[in-house]
């Protein structure tokens, strides 16, 4: 196997590894304490640390071998892991069943403490394209990366599901420690030549440090690119919406068993994606095409629920999980064009810590706003006496209205995004950038093979 492919492959046990450990816990929370703000907060504490660690690890990314960066990340997972094993099996009688008791929420914040560490990987993996693909192919590699993503998605809950119901998290963390271990010792088998060369006087005298302030100095050196990370952030904070309130509205249509199965097969589409840019890539542009995905994908969303049809609503499903990684693409593939190789790890820390901040802020204000104001609006309100004899009524109606005009003001946020200077600027520093070696710190750009 050509070394991208195997890094490919590293990471997608890696990934299905902590993604498993992350439902794995929720579940088990869940059925030990009875409670939903217990769940809720693990939720929470994700995506928070995901938001807040994003800038140091593009720093430990940028600072160290890529290869190194990804065996420290695996490393540090285990060792989280293994405290974790030790905690659970020193467990006195009766502390997990506490939602508010300090003994779970150290062991919590231990477990997922190693699955955030496992976030290291995907930035490496992001430059580790820019090495090891030449800059025309990296469009199709990045949807592999996608489709492995996709794999990860498809397999975890089901996982999970299954470890917890048979052996807790007992098991759990013993196929976590040694899936981490079997991982770290295949990546240090795999030999990658990352084109490193010896730094100049001036990187040398620069300390190793996240510098927050010199990223910044970078993206905005680039035209519009600022721009693009907000755009991507806006779309996550409209994307909270779902995250907040999907499984309560697909519940309402169908049983617990039926929802899952059907999400389940709809993950199939990540795969297919990643399928399909990988043999035919994102085009000259890529840019255009993540607005163009955007604005199919919120042009969907404002007609998905407008009746209560579990049809309409997988369908909706199933066009917004197969376009999702042609916008994750499209991004990665402009930044790893238009951003130095020697700043790329911080660049996307930065983009990452942005981009997660926005959905669970999101998700915290717009459940209360659906309970406390949409949900009346639609049951006995104005709402349901101007629009409910052909929208529908009732609680699942207000959480629809909701998806329903967040596909409305994202569709015209992408209509404005297409016509404003940011786009036209960062496409044509996308078109005239390219690989200059010297000029970028080095990065050595060669075929995976």
């Amino acid at each position: 196997m050509k070394p991208f492919h195997q890094i490919l492959a590293n990471n997608l046990v890696a990934n299905v590894t902590n993604f498993t450990v992350w439902f794995a816990i929720t579940f088990w929370t869940f059925l030990e304490t009875q409670s939903v703000f217990a769940t809720g907060m693990i939720a929470g504490v994700y995506l928070v640390f995901t938001a807040a660690f994003g800038f140091w690890f593009g720093s430990i990314v940028d600072h160290n071998a890529k290869k190194t960066a990804m065996l420290a990340s695996s490393l540090v997972s285990a060792l989280f892991y293994g405290a974790s094993l030790v905690i659970l099996l020193l467990e006195p009688e009766g502390a997990f069943t506490d939602p508010y008791g300090p003994y779970l929420w150290g062991f919590v914040l231990l477990v997922m403490a190693g699955v955030i560490a496992g976030n290291i990987r995907s930035i490496a993996l992001t430059t580790l394209v820019t090495i090891l693909v030449p800059e025309p192919e990296r469009d199709k590699a990045n949807g592999l990366v996608g489709m492995v993503t996709g794999i990860g998605f498809l397999t975890t809950s089901v996982i999970s599901g299954f470890l917890v119901a048979y052996t807790g998290m007992l098991g759990v963390l013993v196929m976590a420690l040694v899936t981490s271990l079997l991982v770290l010792l295949h990546l240090a088998a795999v030999r990658i030549d990352e084109g490193r060369v010896a730094p100049s006087a001036e990187q040398t005298a620069e300390p190793r440090r996240v510098d927050i302030a010199g990223t910044i100095r970078v993206i905005s050196a680039v035209p519009g690119l600022f721009a693009l990370i907000f755009f991507a952030c806006f779309n996550n904070f409209l994307g909270g919406v779902f995250m907040a309130l999907l499984d309560a509205y697909g519940l309402s249509l169908v049983s617990v068993e039926v929802w899952g199965l059907m999400f389940g097969a709809l993950s199939t589409a990540f795969i297919l994606s990643g399928i399909v840019i990988a043999r035919t890539g994102l085009g000259k542009n890529p840019l255009r095409t993540l607005l163009l995905v955007n604005l199919i994908t919120w042009s969907v969303c404002c007609v998905f629920t407008l009746q209560a049809s579990i049809w309409l609503l997988a369908a909706g499903c199933f066009v917004w999980m197969l376009l999702g990684p042609y916008a994750e693409a499209a991004e990665h593939t402009t930044l790893q064009k238009v951003v130095p190789l020697e700043r790329q790890g911080r660049v996307f820390g930065f983009a990452q810590s942005v981009e997660q901040s926005a959905s669970p802020v999101t998700a915290f204000l717009i459940g209360p706003l659906t309970q406390f104001v949409v949900i009346p609006f639609m049951t006995d309100g104005a709402g349901a006496r101007s629009i409910g004899n052909w929208f529908g009524t009732g609680p699942d109606r207000g959480i629809a209205l909701v998806f329903t005009l967040a596909g409305v003001v994202g569709v015209l946020v992408t209509v404005i995004a297409f016509k404003s200077r940011p786009y036209r600027d960062l496409s044509r520093a996308y078109a005239a950038g390219g690989d200059d070696d010297d000029a970028d710190g080095g990065a050595a750009v060669a075929s995976p093979t």
